[in-house]
């Protein structure tokens, strides 16, 4: 089974131009052609965490969030959102906490395409480096504790050298992709944005959307990559989506 998976960081809709334009951002996120698409900084992560790209701009689009929110309105937690196009079954959602000094999460949707199971995990990890490892590990444990599926890890990880820290720690246990220079959209020179997948997922291609409105809808180039999914542990679950939060 083949499926298109794009990782962006919408900097909360703000463009380059200062101007807060969600309109902008799902015209890019639409351009990539992606199937489901991992956000950040998708909700305002402090005060009352309102949505900068809301179930109201999602009316009458392809797109839709998985159940990640703890407040109306918003689509994601603690800046983290997962959207997908129809076809693709969401399963359920899981909330991980992670270690730091400022309000951080991870998201996760176990998710069927074409029938077949795969989960996607979404992050933005933090400023400093030693804070970044802690929450690898946080993920990968989270991660080890759920049953196997084919697993594809992307985010903003902060990170700015491509094989250390954070990174290093995804690859004990996933393979990444090779790095692509996805920030600053005006000159994109640091591979910020990674994905990681395990066993049971091939990486046909991947790319970073470059052109048109992607130059100035964020500070963030989006990245996206092909994968053929091979069949899995888990069975395509029927029942409806349920989320759950893990400490």
């Amino acid at each position: 089974m083949r499926v298109r998976v794009a990782t962006y960081n919408i900097r909360k809709c703000v463009g380059l131009d200062w101007r807060r334009s969600p309109e902008r951002v799902l015209a890019v996120i639409d351009a990539l052609e992606a199937d489901i698409v991992v956000l950040q900084e998708a909700d305002k992560r402090f005060g009352r965490r309102l949505a900068a790209l809301s179930h109201l701009h999602l009316t009458d689009t392809d797109w839709s969030p998985v159940p990640l929110a703890l407040h109306d309105g918003g689509i994601g937690w603690h800046g983290n959102a997962i959207l997908v196009r129809g076809g693709v079954t969401v399963e359920e959602a899981h909330r991980v906490e992670l270690p730091t000094l400022e309000p951080r999460g991870a998201v996760v949707a176990d998710l069927a395409v074409g029938g077949a199971p795969l989960r996607v995990v979404g992050a933005h990890l933090g400023l400093t480096g030693g804070m970044r490892v802690r929450q690898a590990h946080r993920i990968v444990a989270a991660l080890e504790g759920m049953a196997p599926r084919p697993t594809v890890i992307m985010g903003d990880m902060n990170n700015w050298q491509k094989n250390t820290g954070c990174i290093a720690v995804f690859a004990e246990r996933y393979r990444l992709a090779p790095p692509q220079p996805t920030f600053h959209a005006t000159r994109p020179v640091a591979a910020l944005d990674r994905l990681a997948f395990s066993d049971g997922i091939d990486i046909l291609g991947q790319g970073v959307a470059r052109e048109g409105e992607a130059r100035r809808a964020s500070d963030h180039l989006p990245l996206w990559a092909d994968l053929e999914v091979r069949p899995g542990h888990a069975r395509a679950a029927t029942t409806p989506a349920a989320t759950a939060e893990i400490a």
